[in-house]
């Protein structure tokens, strides 16, 4: 497929609307979901100004909106989308079981399935247990520790997202009215309202600041029941854990008895055997979600069996209660174990192929265009961010957003030429991509970027 494919022609010959325009039908329906949902949506995260495209349809690496325009798909639901619209395979798998049961008050097999596949392949995990979404998974995994470690507190990083568990939240949006020193960031309510009580007990850490964060851990050691790290955050602009910062936490948390929590919610798409696997190291708990389910709700928590032992309740009541109405419901189970057996070494190598070239491509068109800015990421995954200065830590990408506006004008351009993404200029690939998009996309950033 040629980049001339792209042309935002609407099926049918009509006529496209440009985005923004006010008699689009997505217009429409977002003055008309204004009514009833506040702000419009469910969401926070798909909506962009003035209004967002309404969905359709998808298949393949494009999705089409509701005035008939269709585009390349870089943002594949915030990653979930490792295969992009429609795999055969998972539709394939869904359909089968959608035909026999949609859920059921009784386990199933296909639960076994999956969580024998995800203990295959990540050599921390012995067992898995279920959940509906990343924000579940991480909750659960921080009262897993709790329990196992008998101890309050978590520690995570400064402007790291992990969902909207109250005490994941806490200093995911602070600002310069309330983020403290550098070396000692302050623990900042993430919404109006949050309790003191809660915000007492998360340890806030600055990225990739070893002599600091070491400091701050090994204060408040004897409370700290585990260190919640996403090894390359989204809210950080995906800037990855350095070596040093990783062996740092593994060696406090392997003397001080808090447990290491991987958040690989994001992250699991870094390769085969996920974040952890491409770093070296092997987490206490691991927290799952988007690429398992294959494109329906899920997530999920894994460790070693002792500390999953925290769950078991056939011989008396367990240390920690889990239960969940589709916790594991089987229509994910089936599309998740499709999607995770479509993924093979070799397909993680073709997408970190195809995220390599395109990272170098961005990087290439700010040079061209001489205007500043970095391109980072890793794998299947890439961001640009317009900023004078590097962008090493949450209170960089905050200094950065000086240039939100532009980003959003490149966004809306982007939208114009074909390409759906983000405000914040996230790319998330699929395998149903090839050369062809990524050169596509490569080429509309640079003439975004030239034109200023």
């Amino acid at each position: 497929m040629t980049s001339a494919s792209y042309d935002t022609a609407p099926a049918g010959g009509a006529t496209a609307l440009p985005y923004p325009n006010a008699e689009s039908r997505s217009a429409a329906l977002h003055a008309r979901a204004r009514t009833v949902l506040p702000s419009g949506n469910s969401r926070a995260t798909v909506f962009f100004k003035p209004y967002p495209l309404y969905a359709v349809s998808g298949a393949g690496c494009l999705v089409t909106d509701a005035d008939g325009v269709a585009r390349i798909d870089f943002l594949n639901n915030y990653t979930s989308l490792i295969h992009g619209h429609g795999h055969p395979a998972v539709l394939a798998a869904a359909g089968k079981q959608i035909e026999t049961m949609t859920a059921v008050g009784l386990p199933t097999e296909s639960e076994i399935d999956l969580a024998e596949l995800l203990v295959d392949r990540l050599a921390s995990v012995d067992q898995v247990r279920f959940t509906n979404s990343g924000t579940e998974a991480v909750m659960m995994a921080i009262k897993a520790a709790r329990a196992y470690t008998g101890r309050p507190a978590i520690a995570k990083v400064e402007g790291a997202y992990h969902g909207a568990y109250d005490f994941a939240e806490v200093s995911q949006i602070s600002l310069p009215t309330n983020w403290g020193a550098a070396d000692h960031p302050a623990s900042a309510p993430a919404y109006h309202g949050q309790p003191q009580s809660v915000l007492d007990e998360v340890v806030v850490l600055p990225w990739n600041d070893v002599a600091a964060s070491k400091a701050l851990l090994e204060a408040n050691a004897s409370r700290l029941a585990g260190v919640l790290i996403d090894p390359m955050p989204s809210r950080v602009a995906l800037s990855k854990i350095d070596p040093d910062y990783l062996d740092m936490i593994r060696s406090f948390t392997a003397k001080s008895g808090a447990l290491f929590i991987l958040d690989e919610v994001f992250n699991l798409r870094m390769g085969y055997r996920g974040a952890q696997g491409a770093l070296g190291f092997q987490p206490d708990i691991t927290a799952m979600g988007k690429i398992i389910g294959g494109g329906f709700p899920v997530g999920a928590i894994g460790g070693k069996a002792a500390v999953m032992s925290v769950f078991n309740f056939d011989e008396g009541r367990p240390r920690i209660s889990h239960g969940g109405t589709y916790n594991a419901n089987p229509v994910t189970m089936a599309a998740g174990r499709a999607a995770m057996e479509a993924m093979t070494p070799e397909a993680f190598a073709r997408l970190a192929d195809l995220g390599e070239r395109l990272r170098e491509g961005l990087r290439a068109a700010l040079r061209d265009a001489n205007v500043p800015g970095q391109v980072s990421g890793d794998a299947s995954l890439a961001m640009l961010s317009l900023n004078e200065t590097p962008i090493r830590t949450y209170r960089d990408l905050v200094g950065a957003a000086r240039h939100g506006e532009r980003q959003v004008a490149i966004q809306q351009r982007l939208l114009n030429r074909g390409i759906l993404t983000s405000p914040a200029l996230m790319f998330a690939l699929s395998t149903a991509m090839g050369a062809a998009e990524i050169d596509h996309l490569i080429a509309e950033m640079r003439s975004a970027l030239r034109d200023g």
